[in-house]
């Protein structure tokens, strides 16, 4: 009783606070959350408020993270970059801050795992304890370490594979922008071709008959997803190909390389960052499934969506080790959209009012 009193004479009390002090939004969020709470505890009764409570608890420690990386990322920064740093939301300075953690435990995952990634440590499905943070899985290794190396493993093949598709498809899309005629006719069909097939039987297909191998995985990916960069590159390049100063360029003699080098590329930078964003969560959920289905990044070696795999019979006893990987997977691609979403708003040149 003591805690619903409290709960909501804390809620009415910030409710009153940010509307005396004229903060409407914090205000508008703080009684929401009073009303929303009303109806889930008559609903749920006190462990519906409790989980209110330890959700709002971590969003507002997520929140408090964010401006202070946000904050360090400024002081860090040259002048002109820490502007746009400035104007970054708290959800991109929270999708920064997780890329940020996805790089190091990558980079780092020798030092930082506890253990190898294929070594055995204990019994199948051990409880977690001091000595394994998350417990063991159905091989008794440390889920832990397994996580740790599957940030290098996982994010480093759709890194590389999304890098693949990116140069191939921005390369075809450049060219075909600057020279036109019959090799922009030609690369578009063979992309329209490619498009036409769905994504994961044309991957499922090539791994089935050439076998999962990294090599294999690349290759498939870097074809399935050039087309959609050649798209975004010739529509963007050919909005800057008709300009006045890329036909004095071409009027002074500067050759193909010198336009798409000095006054295209430059001038599309923007867009196709931040389709590289969205490309890599594609690649990355692409590659996640894959392996969930058996034909990605083959064991022993570390991969989020085999491990979401292998434990998977854990879910039938209420475990949630399962969900730890697939928990992984779902916070890199809700990061990288949320960098994503900010560096679109940059781009169309919008303001905030």
């Amino acid at each position: 009783m003591a805690f619903v009193v409290g709960y909501y004479a804390l809620l009415v009390i910030a409710s009153c606070a940010a509307a005396y002090f004229n903060q409407r939004k914090l205000f508008l969020m703080l009684f929401s959350l009073t009303l929303v709470s009303f109806v889930l505890g008559i609903v749920g009764g006190v462990p519906a408020l409790r989980a209110v409570t330890i959700f709002a608890g971590l969003l507002a420690f997520a929140g408090a993270v964010s401006y202070a990386f946000r904050e360090f990322l400024i002081a860090m920064s040259g002048e002109e970059l820490a502007k746009e740093l400035r104007t970054a939301p708290l959800t991109a300075a929270f999708g920064m801050f997780v890329i940020f953690t996805y790089a190091i435990a990558g980079i780092f995952a020798p030092w930082i795992a506890p253990y190898g990634e294929a070594e055995i440590i204990s019994t199948a499905f051990a409880p977690a304890d001091e000595n394994m943070l998350l417990g063991a899985d159905q091989l008794g290794r440390d889920m832990f370490s397994r996580i740790i190396y599957g940030a290098r493993n996982t994010v480093g093949l759709a890194l590389t594979a999304t890098v693949s598709a990116f140069v191939i498809g921005a390369t075809a899309g450049l060219l075909a922008a600057t020279k036109g005629g019959w090799f922009d006719q030609f690369m578009g069909r063979v992309a329209d071709v490619i498009m036409s097939i769905p994504s994961l039987i044309f991957a499922l297909l090539m791994l089935s008959i050439f076998g999962p191998e990294i090599h294999v995985i690349i290759i498939a990916v870097a074809i399935i997803y050039a087309p959609r960069v050649f798209r975004l590159t010739r529509a963007v390049a050919g909005n800057v190909v008709v300009m006045d100063y890329i036909e004095a360029a071409r009027l002074r003699g500067e050759g193909t390389g010198y336009l798409i080098r000095r006054e295209i590329l430059p001038n599309s930078t923007a867009p196709l960052v931040a389709e590289f964003g969205l490309e890599f969560c594609f690649v990355f959920l692409l590659i996640a499934g894959l392996s969930f289905l058996g034909l990605g990044i083959q064991p022993p070696t570390a991969d989020w969506g085999s491990m979401v795999r292998e434990n998977a019979t854990l879910i039938s006893f209420g475990d949630i080790t399962p969900l730890i990987p697939a928990a992984a997977i779902a916070l890199l691609t809700v990061a990288v959209n949320f960098v994503v979403d900010w560096m679109l708003f940059r781009s169309s040149g919008l303001k905030e009012q």
